[in-house]
């Protein structure tokens, strides 16, 4: 009853402007508080449609092209140190194929077989092994400042080496082996941009 009631007012409101002033200009009008509020123009929604629509069709901001730009290198880099680590890696397993034959060598000592032809066979092992370095450390100079980034991916290797080596050494000369002993065996003393070192911490836990 009240909605039909307000609906009615309005209607005899309107047709008494109409009667007024029969062509009103449309700033003229003035609609009573209630339908004003019912019915809120919208000029600003369409306005702020109109900008989105507009604005959708911008060119991206410079920003942006820095972003992927960014992202570009980032992704090349990360394609460049996998396909690096792959390297090492099958360096590394030559290694350690080499170090399995230099230790099933170095077995038959429990045979009682003479030292000298024991060690003989295992040392042929270590003209391998430096040959296997030297090419590591080829691939480790393409990028420099880099060597302890990647060192984690040989290290265990090399510690298996040094732990071969230090036997060998004690059962020729009944001597610990030593460090500079072990670079020199191994040939870990290259002339590049940088030294491919053997370190400190691979003899001490051999």
């Amino acid at each position: 009853m009240k909605s039909a009631f307000r609906s009615a007012i309005c209607t005899k409101l309107t047709f008494s402007f109409r009667s007024l002033n029969p062509t009103p200009h449309r700033s003229s009008l003035v609609l009573p508080p209630y339908y004003a509020a019912v019915y809120p123009g919208r000029p600003s929604t369409l306005t702020s449609m109109a900008g989105g629509e507009s604005g959708s069709n911008t060119p991206p901001s410079p920003t942006v092209h820095t972003l992927e730009k960014q992202f570009e290198v980032f992704q090349h880099k990360l394609s460049d140190s996998g396909t690096l680590r792959e390297r090492i890696r099958g360096v590394a397993l030559e290694i350690e194929s080499a170090t399995r034959l230099m230790q099933s060598s170095l077995l038959l000592i429990h045979q009682s077989r003479p030292i000298p032809e024991v060690l003989e066979k295992a040392n042929g092992q270590i003209v391998v092994l430096r040959e296997l370095f030297a090419k590591l450390a080829e691939i480790i100079s393409e990028s420099p400042g880099q060597y302890y980034r990647y060192h984690g991916d040989w290290r265990s290797e090399t510690q298996s080496v040094v732990s071969l080596l230090a036997f060998m050494h004690w059962l020729e000369t009944e001597s610990l082996l030593l460090h500079a002993e072990a670079e020199e065996k191994l040939g870990c003393m290259f002339h590049l941009p940088f030294k491919f070192q053997l370190q400190l911490n691979n003899v001490q836990l051999a």
